[in-house]
């Protein structure tokens, strides 16, 4: 004979466990840090396309390609600094 919804075991309601971890907080440089590093490499990328193929920045003209290994490093390092900040 089939039971009666009464007679039903009754399941617990899910509580979940108390939360003991502090929200983690950035450091204070972290991002002033990222920006500066985003913004120094698209503008060492900037600089270098509009004055220093032609030559107009010497500093720049003997670098030749490097100055976009500069600049990206800078981007780079702007992106792997964002994935530490919460």
């Amino acid at each position: 004979m089939p039971k009666s919804r009464n007679d039903r075991k009754k399941k617990a309601v899910y509580t979940p466990p108390p939360s003991a971890a502090k929200p983690k907080v950035s450091p204070r440089w972290l991002a002033p840090t990222m920006l500066g590093f985003g913004l120094f490499g698209v503008l060492w990328i900037a600089t270098y396309y509009i004055a220093g193929v032609d030559g107009k920045i010497p500093f720049m003209g003997e670098l030749g390609n490097w100055n976009l290994a500069i600049g990206f490093g800078g981007i780079i390092i702007c992106v792997l600094l964002s994935t530490r900040w919460h």
